[in-house]
């Protein structure tokens, strides 16, 4: 990979994409023969969240130490953050201490983009505001990837907040570049206002949306990121919306169920489909370790 930086897959090449993929297969058989490397041996990544995380933070910590790196974790609530440092000067600190990578996540769309531009070594999106989260999108394509070998001609689903999602973005420019057809579901209010540019198919309904679907991408309800209510209730949004065994019924025979996670229950996603045998939301994770390796891999490769 020639840049420094993974800040979106909306400017990157889809053999850039492709790339990191076919590095990801790599590396999950690695994981999976327990087998650790020595890649990053002897240098240090950062993962500096100023939003709560789980899955990502956790599995680019795992992923750079199965590369042999070391691992600092710092978070707004216990950094000098509080004290009223500024996002250059910490990302200036660290580079100082010799950090060879930062992985960044915050609630503003481009801090990652500004933070990048003012220091010399590699940003990593984490995640940014309402704007991009481009190593869950590489994990969903990934599992795409190992699954059907090919992404012309797959019909992907993605149902839900997609309005509020930085992960619905990320696969958007992402899948589309590798020929991937998209059809985006949600009530209007969930929808962003330009959905008609991204160059997907539209719908509001999600029976009909999903019929023949080979992916569906269920995403979360991102409550924390509205400021109104956009639907009536809960129970009335998993009616029209949520994935069931009944809507999976009307997919495609080997359709695959994906959720970036957390998933609320009952809402976004019912517990059977969740549990069922077309869910491989658990083997995205895993397979967030070995893309998260990849981009390390590439990323220190090119730096260094």
């Amino acid at each position: 990979m020639k840049r420094k930086d993974l800040l979106g897959l909306r400017d990157i090449s889809a053999d850039e994409i492709m790339t990191i993929l076919d590095m990801g297969k790599e590396m999950r058989a690695r994981l999976d023969a327990n087998e650790a490397g020595t890649e990053l041996k002897g240098k240090t990544v950062a993962t500096l969240f100023y939003e709560n995380s789980t899955r990502t933070r956790v599995s680019f910590e795992k992923a750079a130490r199965c590369l042999g790196a070391q691992t600092t974790g710092i978070t707004a609530q216990a950094s000098s953050v509080q004290k009223g440092e500024s996002l250059i000067d910490t990302g200036k600190t660290l580079q100082s201490l010799l950090t060879d990578a930062i992985v960044i996540r915050h609630p503003s769309s481009g801090a990652p983009h500004f933070l990048a531009k003012n220091i010399d070594i590699p940003v990593i999106n984490g995640g940014d505001g309402t704007n991009e989260h481009p190593t869950q999108a590489l994990l969903d394509m990934l599992t795409v990837y190992r699954a059907f070998g090919d992404f012309r001609g797959l019909k992907v689903v993605i149902a839900g907040d997609i309005k509020h999602s930085r992960v619905a973005r990320s696969n958007i420019w992402g899948l589309k570049k590798l020929g991937a057809e998209i059809t985006l579901v949600a009530p209007e209010t969930l929808l962003p206002a330009a959905s008609s540019r991204l160059g997907c198919e539209v719908s509001y309904n999600l029976e009909e949306a999903v019929c023949g679907a080979n992916v569906i991408i269920a995403l979360r309800l991102q409550l924390e990121r509205q400021t109104a209510g956009l639907f009536p209730s809960a129970a009335e949004y998993h009616r029209y919306y949520g994935i069931t065994d009944r809507i999976l019924h009307k997919a495609d025979a080997g359709v695959l169920l994906m959720h970036p996670g957390p998933i609320n229950r009952g809402l976004e996603v019912s517990g059977a489909a969740a549990d069922g045998e077309c869910s491989v939301i658990l083997d995205q994770v895993t397979n967030g370790v070995a893309v998260r390796m990849a981009v390390l891999k590439l990323l220190c490769a090119a730096a260094y």
